[in-house]
């Protein structure tokens, strides 16, 4: 395997509970041809949770609709980033696609919300927030850029900062920090605010930037750096939970439309539930990693985050503005309470 090549690591995930989702995921496809033929990109790797579920969802699709609407999932970006892809489905030539908010934010700003600092004590009240009336007022939004989104989010995890050179205990120890972020003006403040110096590069571009010391750290789930070897170039991972992320499953609005009904409430019923199920995965694979990482050589710090976010007064304050009273509101209403 190439240095940097997405691939989670099946001893994070178990290997019985790899096998046991694989077995769910290969059952036999129906021989007929399909009405429908559809593609679903992501970013992840092909052992990933998403990636697992998500397939496990299509074969139930294939099956349940007698083999009128095949799903072929595309893992580990053989479609293109998560920005090319995004821009396939927005010209029809991809039928969906998932990707966190923060990446879908310059077409959708409001998608960006999820990844505010800090407003998420657990990972139950984000979803919480994305399951009611938050989610819903994102929906509408992504809706009015002619993407359909799902109305369950899929798990990433909170984001913790790993570095190469130092560790990240204290606010101070990110002034000229070079990190790279996703390609999100939202990431991009943040870091901005508390001091660091931010690069933004998709996912697919952070090992390399990585390994030619472009940046000095970078800021990810566990399961994200894990999935691309990210230990493989760096020394230290500080624990500071700063912003939380999921996944939104969304689709070119003109392919959902083209499904019957019945064909549409199928793909509605199995991409819930199996959201539902690799939250579950997700989770515990997060929780896992703390070990694998460390027996992979990165070294953990704990942070205090009220010290970081007691610095985020003027990022809470722009974005506030940006988001509106009204998303603000909803956001505070299931999580922190954020001076701005």
């Amino acid at each position: 395997m190439s240095a940097g090549a997405p691939c989670i690591s099946r001893g994070a995930f178990g290997a019985g509970a790899l096998a046991t989702l694989a077995g769910v995921a290969s059952v036999s496809r129906p021989a007929r041809a399909a009405d429908f033929s559809y593609k679903l990109g992501l970013s992840v790797g092909k052992d990933d949770p998403m990636t697992i579920r998500a397939t496990a969802a299509a074969d139930a699709i294939l099956r349940e609709s007698n083999g009128r609407l095949r799903i072929d999932v595309f893992p580990s970006g053989q479609l293109g980033g998560d920005g090319a892809m995004l821009g396939q489905l927005r010209a029809g030539a991809l039928q969906l696609q998932a990707l966190p908010g923060g990446v879908l934010s310059p077409v959708v700003p409001l998608a960006g919300i999820e990844g505010i600092a800090f407003a998420f004590p657990d990972e139950a009240a984000a979803f919480r927030a994305f399951d009611g009336a938050l989610g819903a007022y994102v929906r509408d939004e992504i809706g009015n850029k002619g993407i359909y989104a799902f109305p369950k989010l899929w798990g990433n995890g909170f984001r913790q900062i790993t570095g190469g050179t130092k560790p990240i205990r204290v606010p101070d120890d990110l002034a000229g920090f070079k990190i790279r972020t996703p390609p999100s003006p939202l990431s991009i403040d943040l870091f901005r605010t508390l001091g660091a110096a931010p690069t933004p590069l998709v996912v697919t571009e952070v090992y390399t930037g990585l390994q030619t010391h472009l940046v000095d750290g970078e800021e990810n789930p566990y399961v994200v750096i894990e999935n691309f070897r990210l230990f493989e170039v760096q020394k230290y991972l500080s624990v500071t939970n700063h912003s939380w992320s999921g996944f939104w499953l969304i689709a070119n609005q003109d392919a959902m439309r083209a499904l019957p009904a019945d064909l549409r409430d199928v793909v509605e019923r199995n991409m819930a539930k199996y959201a539902l199920l690799q939250r579950v995965d997700n989770a515990r694979v997060n929780l896992q990693l703390t070990d694998t990482l460390r027996q992979q050589g990165l070294t953990f710090n704990d942070t205090d985050p009220r010290t970081f976010q007691a610095r985020c007064g003027p990022h809470y304050a722009r974005w506030k503005g940006e988001f509106g009273p009204k998303a603000w509101s909803l956001l505070e209403q299931y999580g922190r309470k954020l001076s701005a």
